[in-house]
């Protein structure tokens, strides 16, 4: 396999780099779905792995010692190894080595499946823990849309959840950290309209959200729904006026603003027992419209 490789299923398109097992480009039909990088964010959807978020001081403590950790972990400028390919899967697997083990002093073993269907995409996550002792992570999937993705204009979209969620999220400080501070938003119920400077500050994080998914909708009906399995929290981030809404998946967050403890004593990171396994999925369809 080359540095990309691009899936194919009837009219869709899929576009994968080695580079951190990234999506670059998802097409069905006509439609480019994926945001395909920019001066405003250079990227289109990365994966966060071992942690999700900023870590106080840019620095996570393993018994004692301090490790440097950048924000969302490591693995998206990590070089994934390609172990299976059909014209419309990919596997790709990152082991943990020397770069690694200088910034999170564990084993472990990391697959991402792709899976390219006529309009959907699946994105499968093996964690497997070669490892003597419990290993904790916390793992993301960070996909970029474009803006609007279909007709209308940006502030005519909304956010439909699968069930009602709390309608505040989170203040996050300005070095990315959470306080204990609420913001609050437009969402009526499951509604959430993305009107106005609704996305021009920090992300709107859904803790441990009720709604294991979502559709986000153009003013036509046009979708791309939104399905996950195995993660607790939700985020929506854009960087207006680029034109794309990242719809983000999580099993951790960010630390509190006061936090100073070890990486296992983080809030809602993962533990994974010696010789144990953990899948993570999250699934994009696209739903056209009737305009």
């Amino acid at each position: 396999m080359s540095e990309e490789a691009v899936l194919r299923s009837g009219t869709s398109r899929l576009r994968i780099r080695r580079c951190g097992a990234e999506v670059v480009a998802w097409r069905v039909g006509p439609a480019e779905l994926v945001w395909s990088a920019g001066p405003q964010w250079p990227r289109s959807s990365p994966l966060l792995f071992p942690v999700v978020g900023r870590v106080k001081d840019g620095m996570i403590r393993v018994d004692g010692r301090r490790y440097p950790m950048p924000t969302h972990g490591f693995a998206a400028g990590q070089d994934f190894v390609p172990v299976e390919r059909t014209e419309t899967t990919l596997r790709l697997r990152l082991r943990d080595n020397d770069e690694t083990r200088a910034a999170y002093p564990f084993a472990f073993c990391l697959e991402v499946f792709y899976r390219l269907g006529e309009r959907a995409v699946e994105a499968v996550f093996t964690l497997t823990n070669p490892g003597s002792g419990p290993l904790p992570y916390a793992l993301g999937l960070h996909p970029g849309f474009r803006w609007p993705f279909a007709d209308g204009e940006p502030e005519d979209y909304r956010i439909l959840f699968e069930s009602a969620e709390q309608a505040s999220v989170p203040v996050i400080d300005p070095d990315g950290l959470f306080t204990e501070a609420r913001r609050a938003l437009p969402l009526e119920g499951r509604d959430l309209p993305l009107a106005g400077d609704l996305m021009a500050r920090e992300a709107l994080c859904f803790l441990d959200a009720r709604s294991r998914g979502l559709r986000f909708v153009s003013p036509g009906g046009a979708a791309i729904a939104v399905e996950t399995e195995g993660f607790a929290h939700f985020a929506l981030w854009a960087r207006p006026p680029a034109r794309f809404l990242c719809i983000e998946a999580w099993t951790g967050h960010g630390d509190p603003s006061g936090f100073a403890g070890e990486l296992v004593e983080k809030p809602s990171m993962v533990f994974l027992a010696p010789g144990g396994d953990a899948r993570h999925i999250m699934r994009w369809r696209f739903e056209a419209g009737s305009a």
